[in-house]
């Protein structure tokens, strides 16, 4: 088991061609990871079987107690380790995650640095939010709240930012004492991999964090069985709906993360500049495949033409090209389905009344049939449009002209989603006097598409529910336990 979890962190080929990759089809029991670079298979895995599953959960069972009395000092410096180990690593994983998900290499090793800035804050509170509550003193009693890990807890990450969605989950539950069983995406399994060789060199007992690579059906039994006390889940919203139904009737705890279609609004007294800076960052880094990615934009009259011509200018600058190519500024969406949803969604806003901003001739690299798309501005857009309601999940935003701040919340509210929401101003009562009335779990004042490991991460509508990061994470992750104790 323990040299089977180690896994081989090689790709299995990135040499063959499109047409060569097509013929080689997966197995029964296989999944593959083909790279949006350039259509080949990257690394292939056998799914584990039900004895491997059921291996898996017993260590994790058997491992439990011995982790829930290892001291939280102790716990700490372990997972300390295990990220100093993950950064020791990072020209590897960079260039494995540029190959498995299509980031520009230039920008794939920031993902770890920020896995290190989320785990060293929670690492930093969990003494505190693990802390057990003392009551106020009654005659002869003793009361208390501890709180107690829930005991195993799975973890099924998504590809987009594979390292940083795991870690919001693994670091705190460990911390809490719990043991994890990480599944990753099929399309990211070298992540799974890689944290385990990290805890691995950090010394963590045996069973305390494992990866399975399953099947749809093997998570769907995972997550039934009574050994499982929690999900992490971060994901679709039809994905979201499979892990609920999955865990009915069980009475766990299930944390979903669900994406969303995030609004951003710029008022006319706003620094125009650094608003459009933020906001096209915003929509189009990571080919715009973030859940709290800007993907919505409503802009004042007042200042709508000044912004139009300058995100377009500065959306221009884009450099399409392989992830592998450190000139490349935008890079392959994660693949050829992905684009074409998002190329669909355009055409019909298009024939609806849209108006484009940018040639797609202009970046070369953009054809039909592949993972490369070109980013898009769209104007003259509104919410009867798919692309203002559905989420794109990649590089292209609509802009809508506003008269005032009541027109832009209600259109900032007028969504199925809720996790993020952006507001650019100079006025800043007023802008959080605005941000109190939008349906959002985050919201922020002059920047967008971020996550402050400080602040809870959280969504509403269908975006979610649940909350991790802050010390409210650990709360979902953890039981309370109340002592009443008499003194005689």
């Amino acid at each position: 088991m323990a040299k089977s979890q180690q896994g081989n962190l090689k790709a299995k080929s990135h040499g063959k061609s499109q047409q060569e990759s097509k013929g080689d089809k997966p197995t029964a029991n296989e999944q593959q990871t083909v790279s949006p670079i350039d259509g080949s298979v990257y690394v292939s895995r056998q799914h584990a079987g039900k004895e491997l599953v059921n291996a898996s959960v017993e260590k994790a069972v058997q491992a439990k107690l011995n982790w829930q009395a290892t001291a939280l000092d102790t716990r700490k410096v372990i997972c300390q380790k295990a990220i100093d180990s993950l950064l020791s690593h990072k020209k590897e994983i960079a260039l494995e995650l540029s190959w498995m998900m299509g980031r520009p290499i230039r920008y794939s090793a920031g993902e770890l640095h920020g896995v290190a800035e989320r785990s060293e804050y929670m690492i930093s509170v969990s003494d505190e939010a693990l802390s057990t509550r003392t009551l106020l003193e009654k005659p002869g009693l003793t009361r208390y709240i501890k709180r107690e890990p829930l005991g195993v807890v799975l973890v099924i990450a998504p590809w987009n930012y594979p390292f940083l969605t795991a870690v919001n989950a693994i670091i705190p539950a460990l911390l809490a004492g719990n043991c994890v069983i990480l599944k990753h995406s099929a399309q990211t399994p070298l992540c799974a991999e890689r944290f385990y060789q990290a805890f691995h060199e950090a010394g963590l007992p045996e069973g305390v964090f494992q990866f399975l690579h399953l099947s749809h059906e093997s998570i769907t039994k995972l997550i039934g069985r009574e050994d499982i006390n929690y999900v992490a889940f971060t994901g679709s919203v039809e994905g979201g709906v499979e892990i609920e139904k999955a865990a009915q009737g069980r009475f766990i705890g299930v944390g979903l993360e669900l994406g969303g279609k995030d609004p951003a609004y710029v008022r006319q007294d706003a620094d125009i500049e650094k608003a459009v800076a933020s906001i096209v960052d915003g929509a189009f880094f990571n080919s715009g495949q973030s859940c709290c990615g800007i993907e919505r934009v409503y802009v004042h009259s007042g200042v709508y033409d000044e912004f139009i011509a300058q995100a377009v200018a500065l959306t221009l600058h884009y450099q399409l090209g392989r992830a592998d190519d450190p000139d490349s500024t935008l890079g392959p969406m994660v693949r050829t389905g992905a684009a074409d949803f998002v190329r669909a969604q355009v055409k019909e806003a298009i024939a609806q009344g849209a108006v484009p901003h940018i040639d797609e001739a202009l970046f070369e690299m953009s054809q039909a049939g592949t993972a490369y798309l070109a980013p898009q501005i769209l104007t003259q857009v509104n919410h009867q449009m798919r692309v203002m309601r559905e989420e794109s999940f990649g590089p292209v935003m609509g802009i809508m002209k506003v008269s005032d701040d009541r027109e832009a919340l209600d259109l900032m509210n007028d969504s199925q989603f809720g996790l993020t929401a952006s507001i650019f101003t100079k006025d800043i009562e007023t802008g959080v006097a605005l941000g109190e009335l939008i349906e959002t779990g985050t919201f922020f004042l002059n920047r967008c598409d971020y996550l402050d490991p400080a602040l809870a991460w959280t969504g509403i509508k269908q975006s979610g529910r649940g909350c991790s990061l802050s010390q409210f994470g650990f709360d979902y992750l953890t039981r309370p336990k109340s002592f009443y104790i008499k003194h005689n």
